[in-house]
């Protein structure tokens, strides 16, 4: 959150339980940049001995596009986060104390990603930052993120496949 005086976004649930509402972007590059054949890398973050993509709490009245592009730009200094592949999301079960966290897939085409200093806290959110392949993030991350890295991959495959499909169209 940008300010501790707002509070973030609260939902009921048919238990009664309060639901936290956060967003974020599962960034990604690929290299080597330019090839025919280049990898994807994610950009993960750690916070003590966990891995995440960036993600934040919604403020008052935020939508979540909105605020998964701002939580990344704050917690990573990336801008220019380009939704190549639509604004398609998937959602975390309930997790913590009631959180349930919805992640876009961006692409980030350039910029050096760093850990801003956070106004709140007087240092960084994070201690540790890694562009890392799909192999290594399902090393770090745990379960419920494994099941984001799955659907950004399919996304990936399936994107690729239909702008493929598309220039096979076009090429006839």
């Amino acid at each position: 959150m940008s300010s501790r005086d707002e509070q973030p976004k609260r939902t009921r649930r048919a238990s009664g339980r309060p639901v936290t509402r956060a967003a974020g972007i599962i960034p990604v590059r690929f290299e080597p940049a330019g090839a025919r054949q280049s990898t994807p890398r994610f950009l993960l973050l750690r916070c003590f001995s966990y891995w995440d993509f960036p993600k934040g709490e919604l403020e008052a009245g935020e939508a979540p596009l909105a605020g998964a592009l701002r939580e990344a730009s704050e917690e990573t200094g990336l801008h220019g986060l380009r939704l190549r592949w639509g604004e398609d999301f998937i959602e975390t079960e309930r997790y913590g104390r009631g959180k349930i966290a919805r992640y876009y897939l961006a692409e980030a085409p350039a910029g050096d990603a760093y850990l801003p200093i956070s106004p709140e806290l007087g240092r960084p959110e994070h201690q540790e930052l890694r562009w890392v392949d799909a192999a290594e993030a399902q090393q770090l991350l745990n379960a419920r993120l494994r099941r984001v890295l799955a659907w950004a991959l399919g996304q990936l495959a399936v994107r690729s496949g239909e702008s493929a499909t598309v220039r096979r169209k076009q090429a006839d």
